[in-house]
């Protein structure tokens, strides 16, 4: 299995222990996603240190205050590490607003243009701004593999992210008593197109729920991905491992 999206220098526990555990649970592969200038060297480092670990660095909406061209840059120049598997997580968060608006569409799209340049996939967050984060993407992100981490849009739009190729990636959220909306949204998804994630330390499944999310805990978001698409833990293994092989790298 394949975890596509964590945070591996948010959690607490050592990233050492927290790889360990993941390799036990059969997690071979780990997306480590950094989020500004201080966390992108360090998933950097992480990825160098570890053979099942690569990199995704950007600047995520919440940090996008200040963004500028020198910013772009350094992203720019980090992005084109070969450790570095992804640009991101980038995007639109209207729920929190801890940036201003204007500067979350300048750093948004300054990495739509640092993805195509490097010619490396997007990782894109979206929170109350389904709306505008799926039309900025079709309006500029042509050519781009772009990733919809932690989906959470509406399930009809899944047919949309489906017509223009973009992958979702499905969070411990999935797994939510109350979340029918969201598992009928990955029911849907391609089999092409489909990616499972733990967002650690954020949205342990509902096992877990309450603890720290870690990698390892990706296992029980597969095992309930596959039972809402009525397919085997194993075969949905195989989708999502060619998925990520094909868009990262791996």
């Amino acid at each position: 299995m394949i975890d596509s999206h964590a945070h591996l220098t948010l959690c607490e526990d050592d990233p050492e222990e927290l790889i360990s555990a993941s390799r036990e649970a059969g997690v071979r592969r780990i997306l480590t996603v950094g989020l500004g200038e201080e966390t992108n060297p360090e998933a950097i480092a992480l990825a160098g240190a570890h053979e099942e670990v690569r990199a995704a660095v950007g600047r995520h909406p919440n940090s996008a205050g200040g963004f500028d061209s020198a910013a772009a840059g350094e992203i720019e120049r980090l992005g084109a590490d070969p450790r570095v598997a992804a640009v991101g997580e980038t995007g639109l968060d209207f729920y929190r607003d801890r940036a201003p608006r204007e500067d979350q569409y300048a750093a948004f799209r300054a990495q739509i243009g640092i993805a195509r340049r490097l010619a490396k996939p997007l990782v894109i967050h979206m929170r109350d701004s389904v709306d505008e984060t799926l039309a900025l993407l079709a309006d500029e992100a042509d050519g781009v593999t772009v990733i919809l981490h932690c989906f959470s849009a509406p399930s009809e739009r899944v047919t949309e992210a489906a017509e223009r190729g973009w992958l979702c990636s499905f969070a411990g959220n999935v797994t939510y008593p109350k979340a029918d909306e969201l598992r009928e949204a990955a029911r849907l998804v391609p089999e092409e197109l489909l990616l499972v994630e733990t967002d650690s330390p954020f949205l342990a499944p509902q096992p877990m729920r309450g603890k720290p999310n870690q990698p390892a805990n990706v296992v029980a978001t597969a095992e309930r991905v596959a039972e809402v698409r009525g397919i085997s833990y194993a075969e949905l293994e195989r989708a999502v491992e060619a998925n990520a092989e094909r868009v990262f790298g791996w």
